[in-house]
């Protein structure tokens, strides 16, 4: 493996460093998802018929000891509950962009290792196929099978890494954006649902 590694030429090792980033981010990610995702599946629904019954107190415990990102944006809307919807608007709107905020973190960088990958990759190639066909012209153009054959598929290593490094990164990045996506429409619910935020 290690000696493929090596005839894959140098852009391999930049390559290496996007693997390295993208598994590390896709990890990281993956951990803080599962920590602020809602520990109760119908947090929402509990808060909002407790906020019903003038529950207030109970309903913001509620929520409190989720320890979740609804948790934390329902917590915010029951302090501003008896305030102006107006007022209320300004305050969701800006907790509700500190969760993407942090649920966004890193995942740009995920897309750009996905792209980037893929065209060290392919430049890897350019740059195997050129030093492939200089050799040819060196040796008179009268080239064995094997060598040309050998120094193509030296040539083509870096793009199977390339691929390799950004099929799963760009995957995983979708995947995320969706979990984000979900999540805004969530807090759009709630606020619409529960503090009649339209």
């Amino acid at each position: 493996m290690y000696s493929l590694f090596i005839k894959g030429g140098f852009l391999m090792w930049p390559i290496a460093l996007c693997s390295v980033v993208s598994l590390t981010i896709i990890l990281e990610r993956f951990h803080y998802f599962n920590k602020t995702r809602p520990k109760a599946r119908n947090l929402s629904e509990r808060v909002h018929l407790l906020l019903k019954n003038n529950k207030v107190e109970e309903a913001f415990s509620a929520a409190d000891e989720d320890k979740s990102f609804l948790g934390r944006f329902l917590c915010v809307g029951l302090k501003v509950v008896d305030q102006p919807v107006e007022e209320r608007q300004k305050i969701l709107r800006r907790a509700g962009s500190r969760e993407l905020e942090q649920a966004d973190a890193r995942l740009r960088v995920l897309s750009v290792i996905g792209n980037i990958s893929t065209l060290l990759g392919l430049t890897g190639t350019v740059t195997g196929m050129i030093q492939t066909f200089m050799k040819i012209e060196k040796i008179g153009g009268i080239a064995d099978v094997a060598v040309l054959a050998g120094g193509i598929w030296e040539a083509l290593l870096t793009t199977a890494a390339g691929l390799f490094v950004a099929i799963p990164t760009l995957i995983f990045y979708h995947y995320f954006e969706g979990v984000v996506d979900n999540r805004a429409i969530q807090m759009r619910n709630i606020a619409s649902d529960i503090f009649n935020i339209h």
